[in-house]
């Protein structure tokens, strides 16, 4: 048997990242490149796409090419668009990261349809579509390795989050799900559930505040993630070096899930009174 190093090189391979002009799918871009990955970037803001593309032309190792595809995971024709951007770099698909979200705060009982529905179609309709386009692609070329974005919330109650955890907890499962049917050709899928991580949908949490208090009292390690506390760990599942992990989804959070979840009970009485106390006003 070969010798395995620690981080082979990626190099002549092509990878998808959705919602990959920030955050999580920005630092899993740059891990992808920098080992010689040829990454295409998706997302609904062009002029972003196109600022976070220079950034990792910047870092991308010999060879490595950056394309952008901009567009919205939950159109299939844009995804399509996007699998057939990723594929063109070197004829085939190795790797694709389902990173792109949303998010609402609210009880329940306050959150209309339209907002259930955006965030679902961003979190679980657009990692289906990812998926299963991705996944045919490489189906027919070998194989490759599916990388979802999910999350803590899919687990333990996040209250005021209600779409976001069904939709997560929906990743979670069709990550199994997945990876238990495209296994035969070749085809991993495994998710990436972190906890707190300092991005720009979370920036309204600080350490000072009340919900970021109970963010910390919950975490052995206490303190709040960031990027590169969760790209090696996709760069990882992307790579040979996973080869025989697949159907599990992998919690990175400083230990949070040992404990409970989060508290947004400030946030969610400040925007609707009563009604984060389950109270209905008529």
């Amino acid at each position: 048997m070969p010798h395995m190093t620690q981080t082979s090189s990626l190099e002549g391979t092509a990878a998808l990242v959705t919602g990959g002009g920030s955050g999580i799918g920005l630092g899993a871009a740059r891990a992808l490149v920098r080992d010689g990955a040829s990454v295409t970037i998706m997302g609904r803001n062009a002029d972003k796409l196109a600022g976070a593309a220079e950034s990792l032309r910047r870092d991308a190792a010999a060879g490595a090419v950056v394309r952008v595809s901009p567009g919205d995971v939950g159109s299939e024709e844009d995804v399509i668009a996007a699998v057939e951007a990723a594929c063109a770099a070197t004829g085939k698909l190795d790797f694709a990261v389902a990173a792109a979200g949303d998010g609402t705060l609210g009880p329940v009982i306050s959150t209309s349809l339209d907002e259930w529905n955006r965030v679902l179609n961003v979190c679980l309709t657009g990692t289906f579509l990812t998926f299963k386009h991705a996944g045919a692609a490489m189906g027919r070329s070998g194989g490759g390795s599916l990388v979802a974005i999910s999350s803590l919330a899919s687990s333990i109650t996040h209250p005021f989050m209600a779409p976001y955890s069904a939709a997560k907890a929906g990743i979670d499962m069709l990550v199994k799900t997945i990876a238990d049917e495209l296994g035969q050709v070749g085809v991993r899928a495994n998710a990436v559930n972190p906890g707190i991580i300092e991005t720009d949908l979370v920036s309204m949490i600080t350490p000072e505040n009340s919900v970021g208090q109970s963010y910390l009292e919950s975490m052995p390690i206490s303190r709040f993630g960031n990027v590169d506390d969760v790209a090696p760990l996709i760069r990882f599942l992307c790579g040979p070096e996973s080869s025989f992990i697949t159907g599990e989804c992998i919690t990175v959070d400083g230990g949070n899930h040992l404990r409970r979840g989060p508290n947004y009970y400030e946030f969610a009485s400040g925007l609707y009174g009563k009604a984060a106390d389950g109270i209905v006003e008529v």
